[in-house]
């Protein structure tokens, strides 16, 4: 499923018009962002959470060249499924 059919089954399941069910999605998807760049955690109780964790810097190696590279620290965007979404899986 891409953004498109989320659109399109979000309008279906709320009788919303498909830019209205858009306008939603796209504002959901938004505000988890900028919670994720503040450095807050989104938990929706029975969904999941998602949650910004910080990879520290590391050294690597070029493939290539073999030669040792520094590789700094990033923001990594997780998401951890909660207990009824499981559930509902399985």
């Amino acid at each position: 499923m891409n953004k498109t059919d989320l659109i399109a089954a979000v309008a279906e399941k709320s009788e919303l018009s498909k830019k209205d069910a858009e306008k939603a999605v796209v504002a959901f998807l938004n505000s988890v962002e900028e919670s994720l760049k503040a450095g807050d955690k989104v938990s929706i109780v029975g969904f999941g959470t998602f949650e910004a964790k910080v990879r520290p810097a590391r050294k690597g190696h070029n493939p290539q060249t073999r030669k040792e590279i520094d590789i700094p620290a990033s923001k990594l965007p997780t998401f951890k499924a909660g207990k009824a979404l499981k559930d509902s899986l399985n």
